[in-house]
């Protein structure tokens, strides 16, 4: 949570902010649903669990968890097969 004006409250609406923060780093095309992906993302592949990392990410379901990781899912695979590759050579 990101504390807000009041003491004791915390902000509803990241959209202004978020404005501010974009156009004083330059970055016109991030959206904060992009970096809660990202967060998931190397979440997993920092071997946390989806219900964690669905925690940390404010979901009350893991079915919604599920979707943000589809990155990690092609870095799984590549490094998986360049395992398998690296077995086949060793063999030969």
């Amino acid at each position: 949570m990101i504390a807000g004006k009041k003491p004791g409250r915390h902000l509803t609406d990241l959209q202004h902010p978020w404005r501010c923060i974009r156009a004083r780093a330059d970055l016109k095309d991030v959206r904060i649903h992009d970096l809660r992906r990202r967060f998931a993302s190397r979440a997993l592949a920092l071997g946390e669990g989806l219900p964690m990392i669905g925690k940390l990410s404010g979901h009350t379901q893991v079915q919604t968890t599920t979707r943000y990781p589809r990155r990690t899912v092609k870095v799984s695979a590549d490094r998986i097969g360049d395992s398998v590759d690296s077995d086949l050579v060793t063999a030969e």
